[in-house]
């Protein structure tokens, strides 16, 4: 069996915002995609930084842009959403107003988490999250049949979610 092939990091191309990175910097990074509600005085403390010193680098991994946004992952289960169905979508004609249309329409779709454009088979790929059959079926004919510019939907209910992280190796 072949193992794959790693790249280095010389080999691909590293946006400018990543090569500024210090180990300090992907440490903070790692750690706050494990535990994003650590206080500072803590993760100072994991860093080996003072507070400020640690405030100021967390700061300016936001102003950079690396940090987008602080959440909490919420349990689906927990919030009777439990069903998580994955929903390629070909749209009538590719064409520009054809795309804003359906983005834009998409984002008002309630339990969507997620929406990609792709290529191949489908033109976008959505995750959606629901109670159960019952009201997937009902948001598949309230809402998903009257997208615009929709000629084909095809659904595909997770039987079982092997992998779901929101952690980048870095």
């Amino acid at each position: 069996m072949r193992t794959p092939r790693r790249i280095s990091r010389s080999a691909a191309a590293v946006s400018p915002a990543l090569e500024a990175l210090d180990r300090t910097d992907r440490t903070i990074l790692r750690l706050l995609q494990k535990d994003a509600s650590i206080s500072n005085v803590a993760l100072a403390r994991k860093v080996h930084l003072s507070a400020p010193a640690c405030l100021r680098r967390v700061e300016r991994l936001k102003t950079a842009g690396l940090i987008r946004g602080i959440v909490a992952l919420l349990d689906p289960q927990a919030l009777d959403m439990g069903m998580l169905v994955a929903i390629g979508v070909v749209l009538d004609r590719s064409t520009p107003d054809s795309f804003t249309d359906f983005e834009k329409a998409v984002q008002k779709v309630s339990g969507c988490l997620e929406c990609h454009v792709v290529a191949g088979e489908f033109d976008y790929f959505l995750l959606v999250r629901t109670r159960d059959n019952e009201s997937f079926n009902r948001l598949h004919a309230q809402e998903l049949l009257y997208l615009p510019g929709v000629r084909q939907i095809r659904s595909f209910m997770v039987l079982k979610q092997v992998l779901s992280t929101t952690q980048l190796p870095i």
